[in-house]
């Protein structure tokens, strides 16, 4: 009996770890569509986008709702607990950068829709998307694979993000500066520019959280050294 609850308890992580890395490649396609929307302002981009947050949003509750009644029946212990808890606080941070997606389509809409063919410092822009992905993309791989090395350099990116977001920032305020009719576009622009810079750090925390799993402390609020003391050894 003991072998059977055993399996049964291996067979139910498994399926909520599956559950998360298909709700991690779903936000992961808003993400970079809607990149696209912005780059193209295709209303058909822009629509799928917008109705993939709702299948986000379920998922997010279903696997709260999974992590839930696991904790209840099974009373998880050690690695076991670690691992649930990560998957709730993984999810959270998913779901939000879904939403930052799904905002950054708003944004879109609002661009084009004022007649504006073009975003400015859009190759920027798109810089600093494929950095904040390119993080995302690791974070998600260091929890499918449990790697405490791949989270720390998830991390240290972090850094290399916001130096980007930073100067774009200050490049957006001079443009805004210069031609005050440009305000509206600019303030919507520098938005996007933030919840790019948002989802890094939301990759950050998914990479946080594998690293307390993967070696049980709690690095948060940690220097880098301190990071990749922990995660590396």
């Amino acid at each position: 009996m003991s072998e059977h609850i055993s399996k049964q308890f291996d067979a139910d992580l498994e399926a909520i770890r599956s559950q998360v890395m298909g709700m991690a490649g779903l936000v992961e396609e808003q993400v970079r569509l809607a990149m696209q929307a912005l780059a193209s302002g295709d209303i058909e981009i822009i629509d799928k986008v917008m109705a993939q947050e709702a299948t986000v949003n379920e998922m997010h509750v279903k696997l709260d709702d999974m992590c839930v009644h696991m904790i209840a029946r099974r009373q998880p212990a050690a690695t076991d607990l670690r691992m649930v808890m990560t998957v709730i606080k993984s999810v959270e941070d998913l779901e939000s950068i879904g939403d930052k997606a799904y905002r950054i389509c708003k944004r879109a809409k609002n661009i084009y829709d004022s007649g504006r063919l073009q975003v400015p410092r859009f190759h920027d822009l798109n810089h600093i998307a494929d950095l904040a992905l390119e993080m995302l993309s690791n974070a998600l791989d260091s929890f499918a694979r449990m790697d405490s090395a791949t989270a720390s350099e998830v991390i240290r990116a972090d850094a290399q993000l916001d130096q980007e977001y930073s100067s774009l920032h200050r490049q957006l305020i001079t443009v805004m500066m210069e031609d005050p009719r440009s305000i509206t576009l600019i303030l919507d622009i520098l938005w996007v520019a933030k919840a790019i810079e948002r989802i890094g750090d939301l990759a950050v925390n998914v990479a946080e959280h594998v690293i307390y799993l993967v070696k049980g402390q709690d690095i948060r609020h940690k220097t880098q050294a301190e990071v990749d003391a922990v995660a590396l050894k």
